[in-house]
């Protein structure tokens, strides 16, 4: 356990049991905490991390994200113009161009915290949260949010108006995992923790979360939370148990997303459906 580690459950435990707060913090926890976010911004620390074959959350590092923002006091801060009031400044972002990595102006904000990779682009507007990793050479395009925690691989790229969940609490779930390699299309949605995997291709309005089931045809299995490796994943609506309801003339359908082998073209539209109706 690193001397960082420990000081962040000192400070944890001393918060759950009320004696510390914002308007006492002190130095010590002001260090300490200053010290947390710059491992953060530099990789050192991560809020999840592949072990094995699963994703697992690094408690003690959203414990240390929540401890941010329960144990500083809002300041006001000035970013292209705007007087804006948070907890937290934006990174410092004067190193980017160091490491082959493009912010672009008029609204990309990445919050302190947040850890950017080597030969990133960052389009504007796009918004990166505090404790996200976005991995070397990944593209975040305009009116993309990253949320807070969510793990970007490398080579990733995110379409444009594509929203990453962010999940903080609670502190043991893993938050959002976009693996190395995958391109998600324009408009989609990833969050409360689903998993996506290495070298898959989603198409454009796709909304993966672990309420909603993938149909992997590769496996003919279904599953949830998680979009296996090397698919190509797309939005269908099946049949709903609500269907023979009389409120629905003509049934009820519920969306589904249906994952194919990524080296085989897409299936046609009759062996698609056929496959889910099996």
């Amino acid at each position: 356990m690193s001397a960082l580690e420990t000081e962040i459950g000192e400070l944890w435990e001393r918060k759950q049991n009320g004696d510390i707060s914002a308007e006492n913090a002190g130095d010590d926890a002001s260090a300490t905490l200053e010290a947390f976010l710059d491992a953060l911004e530099a990789g050192e620390v991560r809020a999840a991390e592949k072990r094995g074959d699963e994703w697992e959350a690094n408690e003690w590092v959203k414990q240390g994200i929540l401890l941010t923002f329960g144990l500083r006091s809002i300041g006001q801060y000035e970013h292209g113009g705007t007087t804006y009031n948070d907890v937290l400044p934006l990174a410092d972002a004067s190193d980017y161009g160091n490491r082959g990595s493009r912010n672009t102006p008029d609204g990309t904000v990445v919050r302190r915290g947040a850890n950017i990779g080597s030969d990133c682009i960052l389009m504007s507007p796009a918004f990166v949260n505090i404790g996200a990793r976005v991995g070397d050479g990944t593209l975040v395009d305009s009116c993309d949010t990253v949320g807070s925690c969510a793990q970007i691989g490398d080579n990733v790229k995110l379409g444009a108006n594509t929203l990453i969940g962010g999940v903080l609490e609670p502190v043991e779930n893993a938050p959002v995992i976009v693996e190395d390699n995958v391109s998600l299309g324009a408009g989609c949605r990833v969050t409360s923790g689903f998993v996506v995997g290495e070298n898959s291709v989603v198409g454009e309005n796709t909304l993966l979360t672990p309420r909603i089931p993938v149909y992997d045809l590769v496996e003919e299995a279904v599953i949830y939370g998680e979009l296996p490796a090397d698919r190509r994943a797309f939005t269908r609506f099946v049949e709903s148990s609500i269907s023979d309801h009389d409120l629905f003339e003509g049934g009820a359908y519920k969306p589904a997303v249906v994952a194919t082998d990524l080296e085989t073209e897409t299936l046609e539209a009759t062996e698609r459906e056929d496959a889910l109706r099996e």
